[in-house]
C-alpha cells in the first residue's frame, strides 16, 4: 500500500528564508528545510559568510539557494531582501522569522533588573521584536501579491511563555561567562507568540499560516554547573540538541500541517509540563 502522507513533508518548489540563519540554531534550521526539498535563502547580517554557507546547502542539496545580508531591524534592508530573495529564487513560499539578539554588550544585556538600562531594552526589542514585524510585514505582503499563500513560522524562546527559575543561574556561566535570563529577553519573546496569535488570524484568509516554534535550552557552550541544573528541571533529564527543533519546523513549514495556525509548538524536553 502507498500512502502520500510522507508528500505531505515534501518542501521541492518552495522557497524559504531562514533569518538568523548563521546562528546556533539558524544553520540546522537552513539544512533541514534544503534536506526536505526547500530552496532556502540564508540571511544574517554578514552577507559573505551567508553567501559561503548557501553555497555549502547548494552543494549538499542540488538546489538552489542564496546567501542575504539583512539588519531585520531596518526597514529598507528588510524590503530590499525580501524583494532580492524573490527575485533571485522565484518568490517567498514559507519565513522562518527566526533573528534574534542577545546583544553585543554584554555587560549591559546582563544587567540586574534594576540597574537595566532603557537604552539595552530597546536594543534587544528592535531586532527580538521590531525584526519580526518588519520581515513578518515584507513578507506577507510578498506572499498576498503572488497569491500563494505560505507558512511562517516565528521563533520565541521556553523565557517567553514561562518565569526563568534564577537558581539554575548561580555558578553558571556560558562560554567561560556568568549568566543570568534578562527581562528585555523574555519580553521580546513572550511578544513573539502574541505577534504569532494576530497574524494567524488576520492572514488565514490569505492563506497564510502563521505559527510560533518555541526551543527550550539548547546545548550550546553552557558549564556542567548550568546543565546539570537546567536538566534536573526537565523530565527528560538534560538539555536539547541543536538538531531536535528542526523537526517541528518542517513539520510547520510543510503541508502536513496545513490546517495548523495560531499554535505554539513548543520542543522542551517536557520542561512546561511540569
Amino acid at each position: 500500500m502507498t500512502s502520500h502522507f510522507r508528500d505531505l513533508f515534501d518542501l521541492h518548489g518552495k522557497v524559504a528564508i531562514v533569518t538568523g540563519g548563521l546562528g546556533i540554531l539558524g544553520r540546522g534550521f537552513c539544512r533541514g528545510l534544503a534536506e526536505f526539498g526547500a530552496n532556502v535563502a540564508v540571511v544574517d547580517l554578514d552577507g559573505e559568510a551567508c553567501s559561503a554557507f548557501a553555497a555549502e546547502l547548494e552543494a549538499e542539496s542540488g538546489l538552489k539557494t542564496a546567501g542575504v545580508a539583512c539588519d531585520v531591524a531596518d526597514r529598507d534592508s528588510v524590503e530590499a531582501m525580501v524583494a532580492d530573495v524573490a527575485g533571485t529564487l522565484g518568490g517567498v513560499h514559507v519565513l522562518h522569522n527566526n533573528a534574534a539578539s542577545k546583544s553585543g554588550d554584554l555587560e549591559a544585556f546582563f544587567a540586574p533588573f534594576e540597574e537595566y538600562s532603557p537604552e539595552e531594552w530597546r536594543s534587544i526589542m528592535s531586532i527580538n521584536i521590531d525584526g519580526m514585524f518588519l520581515v513578518a510585514q515584507a513578507v506577507g505582503r510578498q506572499m498576498i501579491e503572488q497569491g500563494t499563500g505560505g507558512s511562517i513560522i516565528q521563533t520565541s524562546s521556553i523565557y517567553g511563555i514561562r518565569g526563568s527559575d534564577k537558581r539554575i543561574y548561580e555558578g553558571s556561566f556560558y562560554l567561560d561567562r556568568q549568566i543570568s535570563n534578562p527581562a528585555a529577553y523574555s519580553t521580546s519573546k513572550a511578544a513573539v507568540v502574541g505577534l504569532t496569535r494576530y497574524l494567524a488570524a488576520y492572514w488565514a484568509d490569505q492563506g497564510i499560516r502563521v505559527n510560533t516554534l518555541t526551543p527550550a535550552g539548547v546545548e550550546s557552550g553552557q558549564n556542567d554547573t548550568f546543565k546539570a541544573r537546567y536538566a534536573a528541571r526537565v523530565p527528560m533529564g538534560r538539555m536539547a540538541r541543536a538538531d531536535e527543533m528542526v523537526g517541528a519546523l518542517v513539520y510547520l513549514a510543510s503541508d502536513a500541517s496545513s490546517y495548523v495556525t495560531g499554535q505554539n509548538i513548543v520542543v522542551d524536553g517536557g520542561l512546561s509540563a511540569w
